[in-house]
């Protein structure tokens, strides 16, 4: 059987001026284009070859090894949106439809966002952001490992839903959030927690006596910014916090106090001062 979307070993059956057929034994049978054709091929050869639609929707073997086979995951790049959705480079002639109904958000050409390979309603290859039910629960990860992931779906009230190394199940809560994330966005992140169902809940922060050096750096850099006097405090609001360094106010007074005790800031009624 000739499967469409899989990597196959069919024999050659027959040859032609414009190519050779290729069967799995029964009278099925998919054309390989002549330019393809390796030189010496004979009836009775095999090869292992991909198959997808040409653009007549006609069953088509290519001896190319696409991006992405079906049921995969891939990073595959916007080449151009359409009337109907945008058109991904898998590597082959004919570009991969990704259908506006698949999309998690819209794409926009030139950016690149993880996508699994589906036979859609009328036996076409296609794509899809939606790639939640391809992913697999984590059984090698423990608290604290660092994990490298794409961000695929955002919602705000649940989080950025994150493919950990392309394959599995990752969530960075919304709590957790604290700068804009985008769909398509590479993140390096910590495992805050495994969860008994074995997804992977993740936070972008290192462990705190880590990340405290990093926002005490960054606040002293901002600071400097304000030209060595910041107009409010370590008292000021969580969202004036937030706009201004992209932390929580926990975060902003724990790496505050460390500068203070290391001496090279000073904490007025009104204002924190670099020394």
């Amino acid at each position: 059987m000739i499967k469409l979307g899989e990597r196959q070993t069919l024999q050659c059956v027959k040859k032609t001026d414009f190519g050779i057929y290729l069967g799995a034994g029964g009278e099925d049978r998919v054309l390989l284009p002549k330019k393809q054709v390796p030189e010496g091929i004979s009836v009775g050869d095999e090869l292992d070859v991909f198959i997808y639609r040409d653009s007549s929707d006609r069953l088509i073997a290519t001896v190319k090894q696409p991006y992405i086979n079906l049921g995969n995951l891939a990073v595959l790049k916007v080449k151009e949106v359409g009337k109907i959705g945008a058109f991904l480079d898998w590597g082959l002639e004919k570009d991969l439809l990704l259908p506006f109904k698949e999309q998690t958000e819209h794409v926009k050409p030139g950016n690149s966002y993880l996508v699994a390979l589906y036979i859609d309603k009328s036996n076409r290859l296609a794509a899809t952001m939606k790639v939640h039910r391809y992913l697999r629960n984590a059984v090698q990860y423990g608290k604290d490992d660092i994990v490298h992931g794409i961000i695929y779906e955002i919602n705000s009230s649940i989080g950025a839903f994150a493919a950990i190394d392309n394959e599995f199940f990752g969530l960075v809560p919304a709590k957790e959030i604290h700068e804009n994330l985008y769909v398509g966005q590479n993140i390096e992140a910590r495992v805050s927690e495994v969860r008994e169902d074995g997804k992977l809940n993740l936070s972008l922060k290192k462990k705190a006596y880590l990340q405290m050096d990093e926002d005490a750096a960054m606040i002293l850099r901002i600071i400097g910014e304000y030209d060595g006097v910041l107009p409010y405090n370590d008292k000021a609001s969580p969202a004036i916090i937030e706009k201004d360094f992209g932390i929580s106010k926990a975060a902003f007074k724990r790496a505050v106090g460390r500068l203070y005790k290391e001496g090279k800031i000073d904490i007025g009624e009104k204002s924190i001062t670099i020394l």
